[in-house]
């Protein structure tokens, strides 16, 4: 056990890392668009949500690389492995461009949805700045999958971070016009985000050419016949794993999303705290999606290796991890709420009160819920080391949507407990799934 506990750490650690630098680029643009007043932070939470939102879902589908990469690793076959990962470079590409075209557009999408006039005008201005950064971060995506399935996180790191401080400086030139640049605002940062994430997807291009990858031919296909039947079969393979994957996270993302579309016709002071809150909880989150991708891969390479009960210790590791790791953030948040706050606004400022008063709320909230989250995705992910996408699927449906939703509903809404209702409703959504995907994972290590 032991020994898997180093193993599953050496792993995780780089790649949650790696994870909380990337949310960085989140967290960096909400804390500036704070610097420029509470209407814009509201604005950029539209402009945030949706965007995040289609990322993750395409990431979710293209993810599907990393456990197919790592059983392949695992069973010695690096020319699947290359393949693997240029056939979901060409996904990213023909997902991603008109998703980039939606994103441009996405104003009127938040029109339809009922949100403020002024506020969509605002997220308009970040989204079709931001937009142009959608593809980008796609590849860098399979790219980021294809060295951690290799067991190489630590180049992804520094990718990350280097990517982070362009971006923290990308924004402050273009928000208030240094160094000769006009005075952009709020599309200054979504300028700046887009500059990092193209930046980090050429860092791993070139990362990716140097020799010790090139074995793998990632971007040397070794047939010259356009999609031969093996890659026809992966492509399939990726679609079959990927779709799954990517609807889970539409369910869990989408459940946030519509919480946060709720929650703006509550009104503007709602609107902020609950991004404050959502944008906090995104960043620890970020720890337990590290641990769940360490624990992919650590699944997948011991599926390669046919070995049942290496790989359900590794799952159990890895769900361990997160409850741990989480249950400390979630005593972090419990302590020091108004800390966290004042990182996105001024709370000694008297027009900010109400704001915070509700962040600290929400804050109370969240740090109970963390547990239950880190659990529920880290046993997704030992799912996916499995290839078991399809029916983690439907309990996130279940789990998320009928549960956390309805539950949210009844208390924010029906029964008039606002935003901190419907905050509720989303832990009770997410201990559900932590629940019955961990049990899943014990049943099918058990019987496969």
């Amino acid at each position: 056990m032991f020994s898997e506990i180093k193993k599953s750490l050496a792993l995780a650690v780089p790649l949650a890392a790696a994870q909380l630098a990337q949310s960085a680029t989140g967290f960096v643009d909400t804390v500036m668009m704070g610097w420029l007043g509470s209407q814009t932070i509201a604005s950029g939470a539209l402009g945030v949500t949706i965007f995040s939102f289609c990322l993750l879902i395409v990431t979710g589908i293209v993810s599907a690389v990393s456990p197919l990469a790592a059983q392949a690793y695992g069973a010695g076959n690096r020319e699947k492995v290359g393949t693997i990962v240029r056939l979901g470079l060409g996904i990213s590409l023909v997902l991603g461009i008109p998703i980039t075209f939606l994103l441009y557009n996405g104003g009127a999408l938040l029109l339809l949805l009922g949100q403020d006039p002024k506020t969509v005008a605002l997220s308009e201005i970040f989204l079709r700045a931001i937009a142009l950064g959608f593809i980008p971060a796609l590849g860098f995506g399979v790219l980021k999958s294809f060295l951690s399935a290799l067991l190489q996180p630590q180049l992804v790191i520094v990718t990350v971070v280097l990517g982070t401080l362009l971006n923290v400086t990308a924004n402050y030139v273009l928000m208030f016009g240094k160094l000769g640049f006009p005075a952009l605002g709020l599309a200054g940062i979504g300028w700046g985000s887009t500059v990092s994430l193209w930046s980090m997807f050429v860092a791993l291009i070139y990362i990716c050419n140097q020799p010790r990858f090139t074995v793998y031919r990632i971007f040397r296909p070794s047939s010259k016949k356009a999609f031969p039947l093996e890659e026809r079969r992966i492509i399939g393979e990726i679609f079959q794993v990927g779709l799954p994957i990517g609807g889970l996270i539409a369910v869990e993302a989408g459940l946030f999303t519509v919480v946060t579309f709720i929650i703006g016709q509550l009104g503007t002071n709602a609107l902020a705290a609950h991004q404050i809150a959502l944008q906090t909880i995104s960043i620890s989150f970020q720890l337990a999606l590290g641990i769940s991708l360490a624990t992919t891969v650590r699944v997948g390479q011991l599926v390669g290796q046919n070995d049942l009960l290496a790989t359900r210790l590794a799952g159990y590791v890895g769900i361990a991890i997160a409850g741990v790791s989480m249950g400390v953030v979630g005593i972090t948040l419990w302590l020091v709420p108004k800390s966290i706050i004042s990182l996105y606004i001024d709370i000694n400022n008297p027009n900010n009160a109400d704001v915070v008063a509700l962040a600290v709320k929400l804050l109370g909230v969240a740090a109970i819920f963390q547990i239950v989250d880190g659990v529920q995705v880290t046993a997704g992910g030992a799912l996916r080391g499995l290839k078991d996408t399809r029916i983690p699927m439907l309990i996130g449906i279940f789990a998320y949507w009928c549960v956390g939703l309805f539950t949210g509903y009844t208390f924010g809404i029906s029964s008039g407990y606002g935003a901190i209702g419907l905050w509720w409703g989303l832990a009770i959504g997410l201990a559900i799934a932590a629940i019955i995907m961990t049990w899943r994972f014990s049943k099918k290590t058990t019987n496969q």
